[in-house]
């Protein structure tokens, strides 16, 4: 993995520990196996961070470290991956999460015509919310699942191809 890289690009722990939402955590952000960059803590921060990208709630990001550090994931990768949903792509990733809602639940979909008001806003989501909901934590499990399954194969698939090449380097240094 490249460790070195990541580690540049994420911010310092004393930067988020010090974060005045985050400090109704406390101490447990002081743990250190929330900044390590492992097989495990990085998995699991894919499963935390990509579930909440697809929840449509108010403080994904709060909510992802408080889970994230329930479960010992990477801090800083939970909460980056969060802004999968952000402002561009909040409209599609809730569309698709609400068709998938609407297909399951078998209810028509609604159209509607958008304004930018608070009263249409409160209209429209007690119409849809629950086929969103639904939706949204169903394509919530099955996307933070892959991206759970897939780091660990990646990883996996990294660590072996670094071993074959060392084994290649011995081989070749003996053979000189």
């Amino acid at each position: 993995m490249p460790k070195k890289a990541l580690k540049k690009l994420f911010p310092n722990p004393q930067t988020i520990q010090q974060h005045p939402s985050l400090q109704f955590l406390g101490t447990l952000l002081h743990e250190p196996n929330l900044w390590h960059l492992n097989r495990r803590s990085v998995s699991r921060a894919f499963l935390v961070g990509i579930f909440f990208a697809f929840m449509p709630m108010p403080f994904q990001m709060v909510a992802a470290a408080a889970v994230g550090v329930m479960v010992h994931s990477n801090l800083p990768i939970s909460i980056g991956l969060v802004w999968i949903s952000n402002p561009i792509t909040i409209p599609p990733i809730f569309y698709f999460t609400y068709k998938v809602g609407t297909s399951i639940l078998e209810v028509p979909t609604r159209p509607f015509e958008i304004e930018l008001s608070m009263e249409w806003a409160m209209r429209e989501l007690g119409a849809i919310w629950e086929p969103l909901l639904l939706g949204s934590l169903i394509c919530a499990v099955i996307f933070a699942s892959i991206g759970f399954v897939g780091i660990r194969l990646f990883w996996r698939f990294h660590v072996i191809r670094s071993w074959r090449r060392r084994q290649q380097k011995r081989q070749q240094s003996a053979n000189h």
